[in-house]
């Protein structure tokens, strides 16, 4: 195993403090606590927080920042943080106006953010969540956790921290980040395994030819594992299995292929020209377009797809000007 690190027990608090130092807007909260918030409050403002398990950067902390996240709060690698951390992240985030907690859907962080909120209100902050869940290759259940959120997160950080900026209240920027979350869909796939620092080994192989449709963030099982074949015929695999879940006919869409840590750019691009070439084709028209390393999976080579449906509502979100570092518009 090969990485830049010291020791792979420091690795999430020495990434949260290079983030910092590099980023002044921001604030690191001390190891142990594991979260990055904005320098400067605005008072009477929503709180927008989210957070996970680490090695998706620049997802959580990436995000923070004027017109997205007020603060993110990092667990171990893949691991879900805890309630203690986040009801620091809360605090953190809090200016009177209450805080809404952006969620993706795995049982850790539900059950981990859901305590840290409970707790928070007992201390008399006004707390409100949304759950993403935008992965398509996993069937939504009522009976199990169900669909993963996968990179759609984004534009949920992207919408409700706009509408929060923009002054309106707990309800209303729950009520948008809702809206955003029922008209996203994402499919991933993957062509190579990741090494968590802890472990020094990959934990799972893949052919030298072979892919994995639909694996999600952490390495869980995708739908298919079949033979690589060319960008188009991927990106095909990916938005029809996106379109049979979702009607996206004759809307405008803002569009996000992400890589997953180990992809270059100039794949990146070339899966993009396939997805824009195929959603033209569909009469679906792109509004905006993000193509670069949004939510990883440490060095894993391959990318998702993500695809949101836009009104004119979501569009002024979107458009709204946002100086996180890893989201600038």
């Amino acid at each position: 195993m090969k990485k830049i690190i010291n020791s792979p027990n420091d690795v999430v608090s020495e990434m949260l403090q290079g983030l910092a130092k590099s980023n002044p807007a921001v604030v690191y909260g001390g190891e142990g606590i594991e979260v990055i918030s904005r320098k400067e409050k605005k008072q009477n403002k929503v709180g927008v927080i989210s957070g996970g398990g680490a090695g998706h950067e620049p997802l959580h902390g990436g995000y923070v920042g004027y017109g997205m996240l007020d603060a993110a709060v990092s667990g171990n690698v893949f691991a879900s943080p805890s309630p203690d951390r986040i009801i620091e992240g809360i605090k953190a985030a809090d200016s009177g106006a209450g805080v809404l907690m952006v969620i993706k859907n795995y049982s850790g962080d539900i059950m981990n953010f859901q305590m840290a909120g409970e707790l928070a209100e007992m201390e008399g902050i006004k707390i409100a969540y949304v759950v993403v869940k935008d992965d398509v290759a996993v069937p939504d259940s009522t009976f199990s956790t169900g669909r993963r959120g996968i990179a759609g997160t984004v534009f949920v950080h992207k919408i409700a921290g706009a509408a929060a900026e923009q002054g309106k209240n707990l309800e209303e920027v729950q009520a948008l980040a809702q809206k955003t979350i029922d008209n996203v869909r994402s499919m991933g796939m993957a062509m190579t395994p990741c090494i968590l620092p802890g472990v020094g080994k990959a934990g799972f192989t893949l052919g030298e030819d072979e892919v994995e449709i639909g694996m999600g963030i952490h390495g869980e099982p995708g739908i298919n594992r079949e033979p690589i074949t060319p960008a188009k015929e991927l990106a095909e695999k990916l938005l029809n299995r996106i379109l049979a879940d979702y009607d996206f006919s004759g809307s405008e869409v803002a569009v996000m292929v992400n890589g997953l840590g180990g992809t270059p750019l100039m794949e990146l691009y070339i899966m993009y020209n396939e997805v824009e070439k195929f959603l033209s084709e569909k009469g679906i028209k792109i509004y905006r377009s993000f193509v670069g390393n949004y939510t990883t999976s440490l060095e894993m080579a391959g990318c998702s797809v993500t695809l949101l449906k836009l009104d004119d509502e979501l569009k002024g979100c979107l458009d709204y000007k946002s100086d996180a570092p890893a989201f600038k518009i």
